[in-house]
């Protein structure tokens, strides 16, 4: 439900709400307010405010990542953690400032964010100055970093993930958890030449995407069950369900049995968006139906001109679908709820009751 204090006003107005309990009621919503910023900040927005904010922060992560790669010929190392430290203390201090003083923790947060951003580049800079990257791995550049895996990345992988977490105990912003997930992602790839050997097939990188997604969502549900007001684990399960749909998806599945197993985990993933509260697993389980639904279409209508069409149906099919389950999702929440078993109840989150 969104709704802010002209809302409560109106509720004294009509005489829902008595005029003396108002007050004390807007106490109480902002203790449990993430964003200490009073009732409307209890919800999650998404108004152009909180896109610029998100979209400027990604594009300073961008921003750094291009200049570790045009500069770092230029200014080596040295000069590139100590570029590094400067935009780390700049934006760790101005997100503090929003913060702590002005009570803006959606900038404020992201700004931190930013701040710990900067690490991975300190990490690279320091190694590569002190030429303490092994033999077998050279540097390359922090641009190799989103596109090779390696063991050399480990430091750099372990330190952000440290400066991460103490990040998030200072400032409990939960996107500095998808920072966490991104290294742990890379971190898995890393560390999967231990146990497969050195030479890793695509699909040997799938399936370690996949478990390691497997993990992540495990992670996110118990996260659910346990946490109560900010969101820590959409961030979670987020990341978890591109690991794991993303390694399923790229596995090789010669077989029809295969490609059908295909199709209902991702019927699953639609049931559990139902579950859990997270449409994120809806918008992934669709995505995947509609893979499977254009590979068929394509091999049955193979060199026809009839494939358009039917892709077009099935796209057809899928928005009346979602369509069909707006319409009903009230009676089919009731009937879940009223047929679940207690014991599978439990393990619902508290959002998705």
């Amino acid at each position: 439900m969104r709704f802010d204090e002209k809302d409560l006003d109106a509720a004294v107005d009509a005489g829902v709400l008595p005029a003396a309990n108002r007050e004390p009621l807007v106490a109480f919503l902002q203790t449990r307010s993430p964003a200490g910023g009073g009732v409307a900040s209890m919800v999650s927005r998404f108004d152009l405010a909180h896109v610029l904010w998100y979209a400027g922060a990604l594009i300073v992560m961008t921003a750094m990542g291009l200049f570790s790669t045009i500069a770092f010929s230029a200014i080596g190392g040295a000069g590139l953690t100590a570029t590094a430290l400067v935009y780390a203390l700049v934006f760790a201090v101005a997100g503090h400032y929003l913060w702590k003083r002005r009570g803006l923790r959606v900038p404020g947060g992201l700004l931190i964010a930013v701040a710990v951003a900067m690490v991975p580049l300190a990490v690279y800079g320091v190694q590569d100055a002190l030429g303490a990257w092994p033999a077998e791995t050279p540097a390359g550049t922090v641009r190799d970093f989103y596109i090779w895996v390696r063991a050399g990345w480990l430091p750099m992988e372990l330190i952000t993930i440290v400066a991460a977490l103490l990040a998030l105990y200072f400032y409990p912003f939960p996107f500095i958890v998808s920072i966490i997930a991104f290294a742990l992602w890379f971190m898995s790839m890393d560390l999967a030449p231990w146990l497969y050997g050195k030479s890793l097939t695509w699909d040997t990188r799938a399936v370690v995407s996949l478990w390691f997604g497997l993990g992540v969502l495990v992670v996110a549900w118990v996260v659910d069950l346990t946490r109560r007001g900010t969101d820590f684990a959409f961030w979670l399960h987020l990341f978890g369900l591109m690991a794991f749909w993303g390694g399923l998806s790229l596995l090789d599945s010669g077989s029809e049995f295969a490609k059908f197993g295909y199709l209902l985990i991702n019927v699953v993933l639609l049931f559990l968006s139902v579950f859990l509260g997270r449409r994120a697993y809806a918008v992934f389980g669709a995505l995947g139906i509609a893979a499977y639904l254009g590979d068929l279409s394509s091999r049955v209508f193979k060199d026809s001109a009839l494939f358009p069409f039917a892709l077009s149906a099935i796209g057809i099919a899928v928005i009346a679908l979602g369509l069909l389950y707006y319409r009903k999702q009230a009676a089919i929440r009731a009937w879940i709820d009223e047929n679940m078993p207690p014991a599978l109840r439990a393990l619902r989150p508290a959002h998705a009751r």
